[in-house]
């Protein structure tokens, strides 16, 4: 069975989030004059764990990060796993109220970064993805725009997400978003008995009919009409910051 591909985490902030949560990840740490003093302490835990480490020049750095966008360190890792979604889990996640983030065909991974870096801000800690053809999955870019926001949320994925979501319902409220004349945000997230879960679309199509269908609620955010819609990582930076109200 072929070994899974590395991932690059460039920049500090996502890579200090590596060493702080999940240090056995790490297989291989770079770093330029930039991050020299930076880099010391994680330096000494790739040395206690018997790991290369090494000080290159900007350029060599921007080779091994694949990008000159990589903030001066990068660290050669093992890929975050994606476990898979069980109904028991999320009974669990509901005992507890924790509010679920669903993505559906967001194919952008710098919105997934984002959301992800929102998701971490707020505290939620459960984003759950499905297998639609076009959803971004963790990656390079997804790391580096998360800034360590990937290490503070546990990922998983869900087949075929329509049939997955009625699982989901006698424990969760399972909100869906979409542009029209629908419920009031408000309305939703300030009365309900059950925890939420937020699915969200891409940008162009929105959520699948059968992900739509299979949906309690559907909420939209109101705007002045002057654009169509928000980005959907802003989306998602409104409406988890509602959901991270709702569990406080």
């Amino acid at each position: 069975m072929s070994q899974p591909k590395l991932s690059r985490i460039g920049g500090l902030p996502a890579v200090s989030a590596l060493f702080e949560r999940n240090p056995q990840r790490a297989e291989r740490l770079f770093f330029d004059d930039r991050m020299k003093a930076e880099a010391q302490p994680l330096c000494k835990q790739m040395a206690a764990a018997r790991k290369p480490f090494r000080h290159v020049s900007t350029e060599e750095l921007a080779k091994v990060a694949g990008t000159p966008l990589n903030g001066g360190i990068v660290v050669v890792c093992q890929p975050q796993p994606l476990a898979p979604l069980e109904a028991v889990k999320s009974f669990n996640w509901a005992k507890a109220r924790e509010p679920l983030v669903i993505l559906d065909g967001i194919g952008n991974p710098h919105n997934l970064g984002a959301i992800a870096r929102t998701m971490a801000f707020f505290g939620l800690t459960k984003l759950i993805l499905s297998d639609h053809p076009e959803q971004a999955l963790p990656s390079d870019a997804a790391y580096r725009v998360a800034e360590g926001g990937l290490e503070w949320i546990d990922v998983y994925q869900a087949p075929a997400l329509a049939k997955v979501l009625p699982r989901l319902k006698p424990h969760y409220h399972v909100v869906g978003t979409a542009l029209g004349a629908h419920r009031p945000m408000q309305e939703i997230f300030a009365s309900h008995d059950k925890p939420l879960a937020l699915v969200l679309g891409n940008e162009e199509d929105g959520l699948p009919a059968p992900t739509l269908a299979a949906c309690d609620d559907i909420v939209t955010i109101p705007g002045s009409g002057r654009v169509q819609s928000l980005n959907v990582s802003a989306t998602a930076s409104i409406l988890i910051h509602l959901l991270a109200g709702s569990v406080r």
